[in-house]
């Protein structure tokens, strides 16, 4: 059983079973004469991997990129180490986001240290391709995955604050203080509390979130608050303050019997003596003033 790879790039598998050894080892250099076919990787064991990848490297550098050949090479060289990206992609399976995407982004850190690898450097592959392919999962959590867009610097705070905290909660076994946080980071605290803050935005509760099994509470949207009408009329209560004192004290008198009290015109004329026409015409007269005085306020 055997596979090839097309010249034409192909997508990366994601769900390749675990590795296991070969009854007998592989020759990678049988393995490139020609450009031969090329076992099944899930055939392949790490050790095997490591050395073919070595050889597929030393091939990679004598080859044209564009050509067939360095497309195999290359393509062969992203299968064979996919593992490092599975391996890398794991300690992030706490997060929200699907595992297969995870991968996908690890597996174009993987093609970008296939690129910039150089077998001069005398480092293994595996050593140098793991802090890119981590770099590239980090870049995608810290450019993507925000529920509202922060600033850079604030979303490197955010990391470094979740790294100091678990480290400080460890070494104090409680949670840290700002003033330790501060202190730890180099920091001032006010920048620590900024970094608090947008830690926030990483995450959004939906508004028909249901509440949990202890929680009195209903739904987020249940608890948000409401248009409150009364508001409008509180501008226009200031602005009659002013207005109302400079009225003369009969009419004030009749305003206040009559809106403050709720007392009828007629019970307004028992009270100061004066027929309920007349209430009526000086409550009318003042309203009156009143509504041109706003007018003129505003």
């Amino acid at each position: 059983m055997s596979a090839r790879l097309d010249a034409s790039p192909t997508p990366i598998a994601t769900s390749t079973p675990p590795p296991v050894q070969l009854d007998h080892p592989i020759d990678p250099l049988d393995l490139l004469e020609g450009l031969p076919e090329i076992p099944p990787y899930d055939e392949i064991g790490p050790v095997d991997a490591r050395a073919l990848s070595k050889t597929l490297f030393e091939r990679l550098e004598s080859l044209e990129e564009g050509t067939h050949e360095h497309a195999y090479v290359r393509n062969t060289l992203v299968e064979l180490n996919l593992a490092l990206v599975k391996f890398a992609a794991s300690r992030f399976r706490s997060r929200s986001e699907p595992m297969e995407d995870i991968i996908q982004v690890g597996t174009i850190g993987l093609i970008k240290a296939i690129d910039r690898f150089e077998l001069s450097r005398g480092v293994e592959f595996p050593t140098f391709a793991m802090p890119t392919i981590i770099g590239e999962i980090k870049r995608f959590f810290r450019d993507t995955s925000w529920s509202v867009r922060v600033p850079r610097r604030l979303q490197e705070l955010r990391l470094d604050l979740a790294k100091a905290g678990d480290e400080l909660a460890q070494q104090l076994d409680r949670a840290p203080t700002v003033a330790e946080l501060a202190e730890r980071l180099g920091i001032s605290s006010e920048e620590v509390v900024e970094g608090m803050a947008a830690s926030n935005a990483y995450t959004a509760s939906s508004l028909d979130a249901q509440p949990e099994e202890d929680d009195s509470e209903g739904a987020l949207a249940d608890r948000i608050g409401y248009e409150d009408h009364g508001l409008e009329g509180i501008e226009y209560i200031e602005s009659l303050k002013p207005l109302i004192a400079s009225l003369p004290s009969r009419d004030r008198k009749i305003l206040s019997l009559r809106f403050v009290a709720n007392m009828t015109q007629s019970e307004i004329g028992e009270e100061l003596g004066i027929s309920q026409m007349h209430v009526s015409r000086l409550l009318s007269r003042t309203l009156v003033r009143l509504r041109k005085g706003l007018t003129v306020e505003e």
